[in-house]
């Protein structure tokens, strides 16, 4: 099994910042080539500058088709404490922000699983109430901070942003030659992520993703010119570290008050507040999720007396696992004493628009989600057990 989730959006891509002041370095390993489709933003190297002819304006058709090649940043920022930080963000203005998460972060977190023909126009949508919320709560030079960042964490696939390819009068020559080059990367990183998913051998799709991406890097060395640079400096601002930011998911979806629970009475994320939350979905009848099993009770044992609890949701794929005794006996003989909560009608595992038995969700103090890994925590000498218990960590610490 591979993990699919909990990979960052943000983290290992240099801003645009680093990119044009020189001052990066840029690594690549086959963890950062796990990221979810439609979340991979584009690498650069060192900008060079050289002259274009006059810039040609680019048509709103192209305009529209190059958009849905720039990764969407706005939510992930706002969820960071850091940010709110650099916003000088009011205790008040943060409790509004979460109230504000509190409608957005389910509709966001669900729409990961959709193509992304049909999860960008929700993302845009989102992005537009995000917009409008700003401009109600936050002040001009908070807005305008948030830009910068936004477009910082954006990397190269921000020239292909109409406001951004107007501000800089970006010729059709120069955006074409990006989104082309933008388009070969997504397109092999979908493959190399099918290729992982299937557990077939990756490495010539490895290679092809880091060509790919070098491509992008040598069009940039050789696209903008003085001005264009200069313009560029001055949109992005001063310089932002997005490659260190921890919380940028969503806020877990909150557990069915409805529904029945065993070795516990009914609980809630809410009442969890305070304490790191390992939830995994699984159903008693699936091979994959047996081999979990240990891991889970050795969490529940060992780690309940630092902050962690550990929820189990057992969803039924098979009619047996729709009955409530038959998993309270299965629960009994392979003691599993955590709290299960029987998701008999699937209503939580659409909440969280899981599409695989198991997954484990890392659930932080204040209730965001920040970790997920699908599949067997060990396969084949994987160590997904030791990588979420780093995460637990980060969150205990915090």
């Amino acid at each position: 099994m591979v993990n699919t989730g909990g990979l960052r959006p943000l983290g290992w891509t240099p801003t645009l910042s680093q990119l044009i002041s020189q001052k990066w370095t840029r690594k690549w390993t086959r963890k950062w080539t796990l990221v979810l489709i439609g979340m991979l933003a584009s690498v650069i190297g060192p900008t060079t500058t050289v002259w274009l002819p006059a810039a040609e304006p680019v048509s709103v058709s192209v305009a529209v088709e190059y958009r849905a090649l720039v990764p969407h940043r706005l939510l992930a920022l706002l969820h960071a404490p850091e940010v709110h930080e650099e916003l000088k963000l009011s205790t008040g203005q943060i409790g509004e922000l979460e109230s504000l998460f509190a409608q957005v972060d389910g509709v966001w977190f669900r729409s990961r699983i959709l193509p992304l023909d049909k999860q960008f126009p929700i993302l845009d949508k989102l992005e537009q109430q995000v917009a409008r919320w700003m401009a109600d709560h936050l002040t001009s030079q908070q807005q305008e901070r948030v830009r910068q960042l936004e477009l910082q964490s954006q990397s190269v696939r921000v020239l292909l942003r109409s406001d951004v390819t107007d501000e800089l009068k970006l010729s059709e020559k120069q955006t074409q030659k990006l989104a082309e080059l933008a388009k070969a990367t997504d397109k092999a990183q979908q493959e190399l992520q099918q290729a992982l998913m299937k557990q077939q051998p990756a490495t010539t799709l490895q290679d092809t993703v880091t060509k790919a991406i070098k491509a992008e890097q040598d069009v940039i060395k050789s696209s903008l010119d003085t001005v264009q640079l200069r313009k560029l400096t001055k949109l992005v601002g001063a310089p932002f570290e997005t490659a260190k930011l921890e919380r940028i998911y969503p806020m877990a979806p909150e557990f069915d008050d409805h529904q029945q629970w065993l070795n516990s009475k009914p609980i809630t994320l809410k009442s969890l507040r305070g304490k790191v939350v390992l939830v995994h979905f699984y159903a008693f009848q699936c091979h994959n999720c047996h081999a979990n099993f240990a891991i889970y009770k050795r969490w529940h044992e060992q780690l309940q007396s630092k902050g962690v609890v550990v929820v189990g949701i057992q969803t039924p794929e098979t009619s047996r696992e729709r009955d409530p005794k038959a998993i309270a006996e299965a629960a009994t003989e392979k003691k599993l004493e955590f709290p299960i909560l029987l998701d008999l009608e699937s209503k939580s595992w659409n909440a969280w628009a899981n599409t695989m038995w198991p997954t484990v969700y890392v659930v932080d103090k204040q209730g965001y989600i920040r970790h997920w890994w699908q599949g067997e925590l060990n396969w084949n000498g994987a160590t997904g057990d030791q990588i979420i218990e780093k995460v637990v960590d980060k969150a205990l610490a915090e």
